[in-house]
């Protein structure tokens, strides 16, 4: 799968990559920038302003305007926002390619951002947050995340906190734009069928008013963990969530893909170790999962379970012991389980890959914050050339039990008895 990448006469980036096949396209404005490039006054104004790109512009007035438009053309859209990045696409039939251009830059770039509106949509704001802190599966994540980065912008809720909602207003959002959405941080994917001249003449068209700025700064974080930490959020719940983690590798770390497949041995898939384990042989858990999160300067390897609260106990000694086993060599990986990983990992970007949404993802991110970008194919080169020993190295480096993390949402009153389990 082969990318173009082009830089228009303001500074601004535009990848694209063509899918002659196929009838469809996706249009991505991207911007590098996120809850943790947030003051802390100012916490979750990275959210609330993807939200208020759907409320009107100068082109499209209302957000019954711009979904109006957008339903009429059959597409599919969405924003996003993490705790490093904010995008928004558009993915439509190809014959509608200018439609996507056309209503994303009034979306994003000149959004109207109404008083009214905004107060309009913080009422949502906070029922959005009132509806993840009452379910645990959601919760349980911002928890562990105040575990790993307390004090630190990785640590918040990347929707902010009721009272930085309810102090957010119009100058805000303004000042915020302004700073963070220009071309040093903005970035375009154009994905599917479509001429690349007409891409880039678009990209120009309705994005070349976009002019330079500031890189944005953002707080650093270095671990520096010394023993085993625990965070309890005692709730009366039917099933007892919980997440056990270790800190893991940057997002250009030279081990992140031999990490990769380590997490997908421990954790990913019914026939993967902890699946077997808990919920196979013990029938401890229905949900069971391990997951990596990388950052620009840090990451999280972490492993997330839903289970009875009285075998929560159980539960967490069988992680352990299989997450220490492995970094012991007790129970050692083997080549059959790194083949079965290499080919999961190859099987599900290629499905991804199919859909011109995906590709957007895939190379975006990429393209925000990698040094150099790497085709499907590339990618697919380097997983094969991992070895067993790069796997073992990895386990024995992040499965510390010194720096063990525990995040728990449950019907439980005090803490002793997990401290226990993690020493």
């Amino acid at each position: 799968m082969k990318f173009d990448l082009n830089i228009l006469k303001n500074g601004l980036r535009v990848l694209t990559v063509a899918m002659p096949s196929l009838e469809s396209a996706t249009v991505t404005v991207w911007a590098k920038t996120g809850s943790r490039n947030e003051e802390t006054s100012v916490s979750g104004i990275s959210h609330f302003l993807e939200h208020m790109a759907f409320k009107g512009g100068r082109k499209y007035k209302s957000q019954e305007e711009v979904t109006y438009e957008l339903d009429s053309l059959g597409s599919e859209y969405n924003a996003g926002t993490s705790n490093e990045w904010t995008n928004f696409y558009i993915k439509l039939r190809s014959a509608k390619l200018e439609m996507a251009f056309d209503i994303l830059s009034d979306m994003v770039v000149h959004s109207n951002l109404e008083e009214k509106q905004i107060e309009k949509e913080r009422g949502v704001i906070l029922e959005e947050i009132s509806m993840h802190l009452d379910t645990p599966m959601w919760n349980i994540g911002d928890i562990f995340s105040e575990l790993m980065f307390p004090n630190h912008p990785l640590g918040r809720d990347i929707a902010g906190t009721p009272e930085s909602v309810k102090s957010l207003h119009r100058e805000d959002f303004l000042n915020y734009r302004k700073r963070q959405y220009h071309t040093n941080s903005m970035f375009i994917t154009v994905v599917g069928s479509f001429r690349s001249q007409e891409a880039l003449d678009l990209s120009e068209k309705y994005f070349g008013s976009l002019t330079k700025g500031e890189v944005s700064k953002f707080e650093g974080f270095n671990p520096n963990q010394k023993s085993p930490r625990l965070k309890l959020k005692s709730k009366e719940t039917e099933q007892a969530h919980f997440i056990l983690g270790f800190y893991g590798h940057e997002r250009t770390h030279k081990d992140r893909y031999a990490e990769g497949l380590l997490s997908i041995i421990l954790g990913k898939g019914m026939s993967s170790r902890l699946f077997t384990e808990v919920r196979t042989k013990r029938g401890l858990a229905y949900s069971i999962s391990t997951s990596i999160e990388r950052y620009i300067d840090c990451g999280i390897f972490a492993t997330y379970a839903g289970v009875h609260p009285d075998k929560i106990s159980e539960s967490i000694k069988v992680i352990l012991d299989q997450i220490y086993g492995i970094a012991s060599g007790r129970y050692p990986l083997t080549v059959k389980e790194l083949q079965k990983a290499k080919e999961y990992v190859k099987g599900k970007t290629a499905l991804g890959l199919e859909d011109t949404t995906e590709v957007s993802e895939y190379f975006g991110q990429r393209a925000l914050f990698l040094p150099k970008i790497d085709t499907p194919e590339e990618f697919f080169k380097r997983i094969d050339k991992i070895e067993l020993a790069e796997l073992e190295k990895i386990s024995r480096d992040i499965f510390n039990p010194k720096k063990v993390n525990l995040a728990i949402i449950g019907p439980y009153k005090n803490e002793e008895k997990f401290a226990k389990l993690l020493t």
